[in-house]
């Protein structure tokens, strides 16, 4: 059994659309902390970090290229710093989001003395930069920054140097790429499994693979939960829903594999929207999931 801090980042600052800083509420009010200590762990939850709304800025230009650039460099460096020291006391650090862009802050932080993998579920590869992104909107530039790519704010959050190497990064469950960002992973050792690798192959398969090639020569890995990854019929309350997502029982399985591999140091769930959802289902499902990676099993 594990001692876990909760750590809320309700931030939608680098998304396109709003609600989801209302996201970490949702998934706490779905019985997160009950639910985990049910299954026999030690629970804290540290509460939410302070983020500034947009309203408190004015609005970004049609085509900035790095938009609410300074609030979220200084988010995402507390929340790396709030991280790093629940790694320190020996927690394990669960973040709530908010929007892709905090998982900068949650990465590095859980990176911080030690190297590890990552495993990024998600609809969207998050491999823009500033010179090819479409819409300016950081939470897609997250798995760039943290290979180093991107600007020198957000890459050297903590220090100089990427945090994360090529090719200890898994993407599963990609389904929506940007031209310019598909040319961009190609030139990268980043490893891409689409959704068809998973319909090919199987989740099982996948996740296998993914675990191998993120933990060897780690202490391990970082889980990044973007629940656009399912299918918006299983999931309608997300900002960015792309049809022939994961579904329900390929997602459990990806967790219950990630569990099963004991490499599982850390773990983010973002981009729940509850203005998009219904009855709160989407939060439900992020719960579900967390309990999964986190040990639940049905037997």
């Amino acid at each position: 059994m594990r001692t876990i801090a909760i750590i809320g980042a309700p931030v939608d600052l680098g998304a396109g659309r709003r609600g989801v800083d209302m996201g970490a509420s949702a998934i706490r009010l779905a019985g997160l902390k009950e639910r985990l200590e049910e299954l026999g762990h030690q629970v804290h939850d540290t509460g939410n970090l302070a983020v500034p709304q947009a309203e408190q800025f004015a609005t970004p230009d049609v085509g900035e290229k790095l938009r609410y650039l300074e609030p979220l460099v200084a988010m995402n460096r507390t929340l790396a710093e709030r991280v790093a020291t629940a790694v320190r006391e020996g927690l394990f650090p669960l973040v709530l989001g908010g929007d892709h862009s905090l998982a900068i802050g949650s990465v590095a932080g859980a990176a911080q003395g030690r190297r590890v993998g990552l495993i990024w579920v998600d609809a969207h590869a998050d491999f823009n930069t500033p010179e090819i992104t479409p819409s300016g909107n950081i939470h897609g530039m997250s798995v760039a920054v943290l290979t180093g790519r991107g600007h020198p704010a957000l890459t050297g959050l903590l220090g100089a140097g990427p945090v994360l190497r090529e090719r200890d990064v898994a993407l599963v469950g990609v389904r929506d790429i940007d031209p310019r960002e598909r040319l961009a992973l190609k030139d990268s050792g980043i490893h891409v499994f689409t959704m068809h690798d998973i319909d090919r192959r199987g989740m099982a398969s996948v996740i296998e693979e993914a675990v191998v090639r993120v933990s060897t020569g780690n202490a391990g890995f970082h889980l990044s939960l973007d629940m656009d990854s399912l299918d918006p019929r299983d999931a309608p309350g997300v900002g960015t829903p792309v049809l022939g997502g994961i579904s329900f029982r390929e997602a459990h399985l990806a967790m219950e594999l990630i569990a099963d591999s004991n490499r599982l140091l850390s773990m983010d769930v973002v981009e729940v929207n509850p203005i998009l959802d219904d009855r709160n289902a989407t939060a439900d499902l992020a719960v579900a999931f967390a309990l999964s990676a986190l040990g639940k099993r049905i037997y």
